[in-house]
């Protein structure tokens, strides 16, 4: 087991029993939130265990990353047997998160309508592509409705729709399922019962893009990919400079003009009263940017950083994802944790991943538990679900349960 990143870090959903029928990033994500909180989650794999385990390349990363403090138990959901103890089970759960096809579930009477006639209180999420309409029985991907739903359209070059370098409809996805579990069980409190819960991923990129609708419906006018947006900021830029290197670089306030100027030494800008208010210098981007890419072009980056941080300016070194395990704030503020790797040629090496982004009571949220091996907690919890040693080991011997 890790340590976890602070031991006094709260854990205010101890107590609550999570089981969850997910793969990939977007129902592992919710479970991973719920478990850091506290929650005990199990996450019930087929009997080969869950394929995440197995992806090679960009997908590598998703079990270990997704899967933390949370229990393994591997059911052959097409076997009568193990079906009925993935329904015991899940009929112990507080909250029940899947995130298959619709209609799956309830092939195998794990459906919320089959569960809550069961377990009045509990709370089923369901993560989708789509919410139920139209498109609800399309196979969606975070790169199919970043396509469809204009994220990508608004990321790439014009006519280069490129997808975000991150899986952010998954993530985000199981956020919102997470987001609508927490609201679900304040609401049970209450009442004393539960209810559904659907998160979509389709639905969730056009939350992402929302802004840029309202953009269109204020303005009358079609907002312009990222790379060639009107930016509402004269000074809002990558700048390549000394050696190569690049940096980002900003002044957005007509106050942080000024402090840009006098932190570079520009006082001939600083004196240009066309330049004085951001509207002004907005309209001069065609001149002004070539006039001080020019001029940083003989500065490190190191010494820009070093300047604005300085002066309170934004500016940000362009890094990439492994170079931020060795971030000084990340490591003085305890931003990643280690975890033991659970499959293939890397299990049992330890590396760093990285936490929940909150505090609460000061503390960051750690990791209790390791990713799990495959099926590592079945015996476990086939006898806290009552099943005697005889049952469980009849279970094994017919492959229902490993």
């Amino acid at each position: 087991m890790s340590t976890p990143a602070n031991g006094s870090a709260p854990q205010p959903l101890r107590g609550v029993r999570v089981v969850e029928f997910t793969h990939m990033v977007m129902g592992p994500t919710c479970g991973m939130v719920l478990a850091d909180m506290g929650a005990e989650v199990i996450k019930v794999e087929p009997i080969d265990g869950d394929r995440t385990r197995r992806l090679l390349g960009a997908g590598s990363g998703f079990f270990p990353m997704f899967n933390r403090n949370k229990k393994s138990v591997a059911i052959d959901l097409h076997s009568a047997e193990g079906a009925e103890v993935a329904r015991r089970l899940a009929a112990s759960a507080d909250v029940v998160a899947e995130n298959f096809k619709p209609g799956t579930m309830g092939k195998y009477g794990l459906d919320y309508a089959s569960l809550s006639t069961i377990n009045p209180r509990v709370i089923y999420v369901s993560h989708k592509g789509f919410l139920p309409g139209p498109y609800e029985n399309r196979t969606a991907l975070d790169e199919v409705v970043q396509m469809m739903g204009g994220l990508a359209y608004m990321t790439g070059r014009p006519g280069d729709p490129i997808r975000v370098g991150s899986s952010v409809n998954d993530i985000m996805g199981g956020l919102f399922g997470a987001i609508g579990a927490l609201g679900a069980l304040i609401q049970r409190g209450i009442t004393g019962k539960g209810m559904e819960v659907q998160s979509a991923l389709f639905e969730n990129n056009v939350f992402l893009v929302g802004q840029h609708m309202l953009q269109y419906a204020m303005t009358g006018k079609p907002p312009a990919p990222m790379p060639a947006r009107e930016s509402p900021w004269a000074i809002y830029d990558v700048f390549t400079v000394k050696d190569g290197e690049q940096i980002f670089l900003a002044a957005v306030s007509d106050a942080q003009w000024v402090t840009f100027c006098d932190a570079l030494g520009y006082a001939d800008l600083k004196a240009d009263a066309s330049l004085a208010a951001n509207n002004d210098r907005v309209r001069a981007r065609p001149t002004l940017l070539p006039l001080l890419r020019e001029r940083l072009a003989s500065r490190s980056a190191g010494e820009l950083a070093a300047l604005f941080e300085r002066a309170g300016l934004p500016f940000a070194p362009i890094r990439r994802p492994e170079d931020l395990f060795d971030d000084p704030h990340l490591a003085a503020t305890g931003g990643l944790a280690e975890v033991r790797l659970p499959d293939g040629e890397q299990a049992g090496r330890t590396v760093k991943t990285t936490l929940f982004p909150i505090t609460m009571q000061g503390s960051r949220l750690g990791v209790r538990l390791d990713p799990p091996k495959q099926g590592e907690h079945t015996r476990e919890l086939l006898a806290s679900l009552g099943y005697a040693p005889g049952e469980i080991d009849a279970l094994y011997a017919q492959r229902a349960v490993a």
